[in-house]
């Protein structure tokens, strides 16, 4: 009797599995998962956030060169070669003026 219980519930959450991660999908309006791509980007946004440029600059590069094809990468280049950031820095707030 248990070990026909095991097997059932062992069943149900093999059968489950896939209808629970089906998060993949390619349209970026659908998706719900970032890429490592867009964890980059939300990173170097962050680190220009706190007033860590250069860090920005280098993870904005990592991205450029190893997820060319990512969303941002376009928008990043351009900010690259032209110098402007491409989202604007949090501002400082009083307790660090």
């Amino acid at each position: 009797m248990i070990s026909r219980l095991v097997g059932t519930g062992l069943l149900v959450a093999y059968l489950g599995a896939p209808l629970q991660c089906g998060g993949g999908s390619s349209d970026p309006a659908v998706r719900r998962e970032d890429s490592a791509g867009d964890a980059l980007y939300a990173l170097a946004m962050d680190f220009r956030a706190k007033g860590n440029e250069q860090a920005a600059k280098d993870t904005l590069r990592y991205l450029v060169e190893h997820y060319p094809s990512n969303r941002h990468v376009p928008a990043v280049r351009e900010e690259l070669e032209q110098g402007a950031p491409t989202a604007p820095a949090k501002s400082a707030t009083a307790s660090e003026q």
